[in-house]
This record gives C-alpha cells, sequence and structure tokens, in this order.
C-alpha cells in the first residue's frame, strides 16, 4: 500500500481502506522528552542499571510513550490533515511487546466503521485501527482511534 500525504473528508473514509505510515526510529531524545513533559520517570525507563537488571534486560517504552508515538505515525500519513476537528477516544488499546530505543517503528491504519451524526451536518464519526510493528514484525502497538472527519463542502 502506497503512502498517503493528502488530506481525506468523512466521505472519502470507506470502510476497510487503509493507510501505512513512514517508518521513524525510537531515540534516546522520545524516552527523555516523554518523562519530561509527563513527570515519569519511572526507572524502568531511565535508569540502565536498573532496567539491566529487569524482565526486558534493558530501558522500555513508556506504555503511553507508544500510543503517543501511533498518533505521530498517524499525522504522518497526512490523512487527518486538516479535515479532523477532535480526536474523540478509543474503544481499546493493546501493548504487546515492550518497544526499545533503536527500534523502528511503521504502522498500518484501516478505517473499521463510518457513522453520520444526528449531531452534526458537517462532520462524521471515522474510527481507525492502528497495527504499528518494529522492525522484527513484532506488534508494539494495536488499538482505535475515534475522529470527528470534516464533511466536504
Amino acid at each position: 500500500m502506497p503512502y498517503s500525504y493528502e488530506p481525506h473528508y468523512f466521505e472519502e473514509m470507506d470502510v476497510g481502506k487503509t493507510f501505512e505510515s513512514a517508518g521513524r526510529t525510537i531515540t534516546e531524545a522520545d524516552f527523555v522528552t516523554h518523562s519530561m513533559l509527563t513527570g515519569d520517570w519511572t526507572e524502568l525507563h531511565t535508569n540502565t542499571e536498573y532496567a539491566a537488571e529487569g524482565p526486558y534486560g534493558e530501558r522500555i517504552a513508556h506504555g503511553p510513550m507508544t500510543f503517543i508515538m501511533a498518533t505521530g505515525l498517524v499525522q504522518r500519513c497526512g490523512f487527518v490533515e486538516r479535515t479532523v476537528i477532535a480526536f474523540l477516544g478509543m474503544n481499546y488499546m493493546d501493548i504487546p511487546n515492550p518497544l526499545f530505543v533503536g527500534d523502528t517503528i511503521t504502522a498500518t491504519f484501516e478505517v473499521t466503521d463510518r457513522r453520520e451524526l444526528e449531531s452534526r451536518d458537517d462532520a462524521g464519526l471515522v474510527v481507525i485501527d492502528a497495527d504499528v510493528r518494529n522492525q522484527d514484525g513484532d506488534c508494539v502497538f494495536a488499538g482505535d482511534m475515534k475522529f470527528l472527519f470534516k464533511r466536504q463542502s
């Protein structure tokens, strides 16, 4: 599936439509910035010596950071640019495998639901499933994202 960098309106978001992101390598700066922004300095994420003796043998990304990286990959695809009014939440989120400094992630996004809203004539609800994988093909994030997409004029 080719990358898409074009905005899409509600009417264009057919169930089954997919998008693929470009890749992104996770850096030390990502870990530090996330900790600084959130104030979460849990040692599993920030202390190399402590994490080396833990279950993963090294530091892992914060779970919420993995989700945030997924939202960044949505933005990189471009289909939400200037057409999404709001992120409305999620029905589920799974983080089945850890994310490490040096991992390169890519994502596939699939439209799984599109609904008219009685309360709005300028927008509709679109649910998009996200599947984020590392360079080895391991899933590091799976979840759905609910967006309010503008209608075409």
